[in-house]
């Protein structure tokens, strides 16, 4: 007997049932039996069908005689399904990759609950992948499993079958079958939920709710959506029968007017002359079910009066006012938001004409994010040198709480921002500021860059279309003749500030302030941020963050984490960073072994409480070098990603560390030690030689003393300042002397501490493992 039964209904959906069917056959957990019904469909279905069972046992095709329907056809499934727990999958939607052990173990450790529910994504045409806005009723929440009534906010999540699995041997026993018609879902998930002894979440995204442009049946138009009455009376048919659960009947009343209101408001989906009708008979369900209770919410109440009238006039005039009303109120916002736009820019103007204060200093991170970056760094640090200079930080309102208490907190476009922007003697960002900014005299303008350049940038994005988007130049280049300085890191990274922003402002070559941490940081801090993100003792840390893709508008296609983990074994965990322009994070599998760390607002503690890094592109790689940790480049797109944003040099031939051409080469290289073997500390020591002369942990110092201070400054000196910070070798006075990479000793890693380093559960592989992938 298997553990699973997926059913999978299909009638003209040829376009999509071969990736739903291997979405099944490819999941990690094999103990499945699919059964796949081919509802008469007059396109290749029944032969896709009969192709995968040719070729997979698991898989158990039904051909019906005729088109039945979805509901019928499930239950022809339903008839021969033998699994433990049952599980509805429609043909043009798809598992995600372990989701089925993911639900397998929940429901071991929920003990064997009647109904698992978990998460969904709705995924669009367009690659965007949304996911479930009410997933937080998905969140565990006092004791599992639990009934119905313990959480019914858990009836906000859709009301479809194919987001929950049914122990069998309950809805045998209950006696469910799907309804025909349209809506056939209605009279079969109600029910189950309210009748259930035991119910369990699974806070995991395990389906991939497709978003199809057209053929959608519930977008096409037609008849068959009057067939909600039907379903609604049997829900309520239910409810007579089993007087115990007569108290939820007020809730369902609520859910069926807006359910009601749904399909008549939604255009396209009742043929034109049956609206009337329509209203008519929702009028008589309203009556018919009508139960007394909480009202109904201020933004359905409309919706409300609709169905209770039945009147599709005085519907459409209540619908006119508050849509006038809506768009008064907007018009008067947007009104009031140029006027306020205009005060400020009069204000800026005002602040302008007023002395500039030497004693003031604003800081930003990437237009308005927190506390934190080069920024960061040199906040603190003017904090420390030159207390005398008062600080202020430009952020968004959700993350003022990372800015320090004695740092004034500034809101993006409020007046004290342009105050700030106007009067402040020293502007410092990794972005331009505002693009209305006008740098007056007396004001320095100090550019940190947010790391050193591996994909191209500024003025050589001008032939790459897919990365500039729209880029106006003129404008970044009159951004760049506003900069006094511009921080380095290296001679690479210099050469390609000057070419890139060709303008008149002085290079600091000092180091990267923000690695200054690496540096200062202790064993005692590693352990102490460890422990904050929940890293097991014992355990192999690896930080994976991937690169922003200019070819790609979503991050599809990326490291299946789960799967190298299930490889690597228990003894390993992976840190997940997204890029912040994606908006999302890597996986939804948050857990103790797979950790998102996307919001962590401090990048730099996440290096250091890590073990190794894995990235592909990202410039992070080159400060990560500066604790000597290893690091593995995945490279898997290399050739797509050079030819959408292009590289400054082929990193496939000068890596800090391995290089994986794919998942399985990452697998192995880990399982046979080579991320941290003798090959790859070569690797590493070539690269920190080449990109990390200068970040000995007093760069920031070194920024201060120069620039605020007026240390290391020699009489005739030139714009372009190069010598940098090899000026505090010798040739400078006044700055603190660059420590050489072998007189630096950054905090070691957790695991190196560990007397042996745990070993992958795979097997080693037999061939030679890759460490560059030479051209």
């Amino acid at each position: 007997m298997p553990r699973f039964s997926v059913i999978v209904p299909a009638y003209k959906v040829q376009a999509y049932l071969h990736e739903c069917l291997e979405s099944v056959l490819e999941q990690s957990f094999p103990d499945l039996e699919l059964i796949a019904v081919d509802d008469c469909s007059p396109d290749a279905c029944g032969a896709i069908i009969d192709e995968f069972a040719a070729r997979d046992t698991r898989v158990r095709p039904v051909h019906l005689p005729e088109n039945t329907g979805l509901g019928r056809a499930r239950n022809a499934a339903l008839a021969q399904a033998t699994g433990d727990y049952l599980i509805f999958l429609d043909a043009d939607d798809s598992l995600t990759p372990g989701a089925l052990q993911a639900v397998a173990d929940r429901i071991k450790e929920t003990s064997e609950p009647d109904v698992l529910v978990y998460d969904y994504a709705r995924t669009f045409w367009s690659g965007e992948t949304v996911r479930n806005r009410e997933a937080g009723q998905l969140t565990e929440q006092g004791p599992a499993p639990f009934r119905l009534d313990d959480r019914p906010g858990l009836l906000n999540v859709l009301m479809v079958v194919w987001n929950k699995a049914y122990r069998r041997e309950f809805v045998e026993r209950e006696g469910f079958t799907f309804p025909p018609g349209l809506y056939e879902d209605t009279p079969w998930t109600y029910p189950a939920l309210m009748a259930a002894e035991t119910v369990a979440t699974l806070d995991r995204v395990c389906v991939h709710y497709r978003q199809r442009r057209r053929g959608n049946i519930l977008g096409t138009t037609g008849r068959g959506h009057f067939d909600i009455f039907g379903q609604y009376d049997r829900v309520f048919a239910y409810l007579d029968g089993h007087p115990e659960l007569a108290h939820w009947r007020p809730v369902l009343f609520r859910r069926m007017v807006d359910h009601v209101a749904t399909v008549f408001t939604r255009r396209g989906r009742l043929p034109r002359g049956t609206r009337a009708e329509f209203l008519r008979r929702a009028r008589a369900q309203y009556r018919r079910h009508r139960t007394p209770g909480p009202p109904a919410r201020p933004r359905f109440r409309l919706r409300h009066v609709l169905v209770r009238l039945g009147s599709h006039r005085t519907y459409r005039l209540l619908s006119l006012a508050s849509r006038t009303r809506v768009r008064t109120a907007r018009s008067a916002t947007a009104v009031l938001g140029r006027l306020a736009d205009v005060a400020l820019q009069g204000h800026y103007r005002l602040q302008r004409r007023l002395p500039v204060r030497a004693d003031r200093a604003v800081f930003a991170s990437h237009q308005g994010h927190g506390h934190g970056c080069n920024p960061g760094a040199l906040e603190a640090a003017f904090r420390t040198l030159a207390p005398h200079i008062r600080t202020a930080w430009i952020a968004r309102p959700e993350h003022h709480h990372t800015v320090p208490a004695a740092t004034r907190r500034v809101r993006p476009g409020s007046a004290a921002y342009w105050t700030a922007l106007a009067r402040s003697k020293y502007l410092v960002s990794n972005a331009d500021f505002d693009r209305r900014l006008r740098k007056r005299p007396g004001q320095i303008v100090i550019q940190t860059h947010a790391g050193t350049p591996l994909k191209r940038m500024g003025l050589d994005l001008q032939d790459r279309p897919a990365a500039a988007r729209g880029t106006d130049f003129a404008q970044v280049l009159r951004g760049a003749d506003q900069w006094d300085y511009c921080l380095s890191a290296n001679r690479h990274s210099t050469l390609v500030w000057e070419r890139v922003f060709p303008s008149g402002f002085t290079t600091l070559e000092y180091g990267q302030p923000r690695n200054d941490r690496f540096q200062q940081a202790t064993s005692a801090d590693v352990t102490r941020l460890r422990e904050s993100l929940g890293i097991p003792l014992g355990s192999v840390a690896i930080l994976y963050a991937p690169t922003y893709r200019d070819y790609r508008r979503s991050q599809r296609h990326l490291l299946d984490l789960e799967h190298v983990l299930r490889q690597l074994g228990p003894r390993y965990v992976v840190l997940t960073r997204a890029h912040p322009s994606y908006g999302a994070p890597l996986t939804r599998s948050d857990g103790a072994r797979l950790i998102d760390v996307s919001g962590h607002p401090n990048v730099e503690s996440l290096c250091l409480a890590s073990d190794a890094l894995v990235t592909d592109y990202s410039s992070l790689m080159f400060d990560y070098a500066n604790l000597d940790r290893p690091i593995v480049v995945y490279a898997d797109d290399w050739e797509a990603y050079e030819a959408a944003r292009g590289t400054y040099f082929d990193l496939r031939s000068f890596p800090p560390g391995a290089v994986a051409r794919n998942e399985e080469e990452l697998i192995d290289i880990f399982a046979t030690g080579h991320w941290r073997g003798s090959r790859a500390a070569q690797l590493r020591a070539a690269f920190r030689a080449r990109f990390c002369p200068y970040d000995d942990g007093r760069a920031a110092e070194r920024v201060v003393r120069r620039v605020v201070l007026g240390e290391g400054e020699k009489a005739g000196e030139k714009a372009g300042e190069r010598t940098g910070g090899r000026a505090g070798e010798g040739g400078t006075t006044g700055l603190p002397p660059v420590v050489p990479l072998a007189g630096r000793h950054p905090v070691p890693s957790a695991a190196a501490a560990l007397a042996r380093p745990p070993l992958a559960t795979v097997p080693h592989p037999a061939g030679p493992v890759p460490f560059v992938d030479s051209p």
